[in-house]
């Protein structure tokens, strides 16, 4: 089964990274609709298409957040779970830099 999720049923104009700066964050989308929906097992897909942009800060809270909170170690694990989708290839681009740093994060050995 897949679950499809679009961006732009939550809002045309997605906010800043936590739930205390803005409305619509990054945060709030993770925690409220891609955590939720990933605790099915089920394949996830993100249409991010029909909003008039995202700022930085969201899509790493929202992508790079979710690798974080899942403790994926590689690019496969947040491949076997969640689907990009876009006809504008830089947000998927872009995400994609978000989840390569969370997960090299995730590797770091700290003392």
């Amino acid at each position: 089964m897949t679950t499809t999720l679009r961006i732009a049923d939550f809002t045309r104009y997605p906010g800043g990274r936590y739930k205390r700066i803005s409305k619509f964050s990054g945060e709030e989308y993770r925690d409220d609709y891609l955590a939720p929906a990933l605790e099915k097992k089920e394949m996830v897909v993100v249409v991010l298409d029909g909003t008039v942009g995202y700022g930085s800060s969201f899509l790493d809270e929202l992508f790079g957040g979710i690798v974080r909170k899942m403790h994926w170690r590689s690019v496969s694990d947040f491949d076997a779970h969640i689907s990009l989708q876009s006809e504008d290839r830089s947000f998927i681009t872009e995400t994609r830099q978000y989840v390569a740093d969370a997960i090299s994060s995730n590797n770091t050995v700290r003392p």
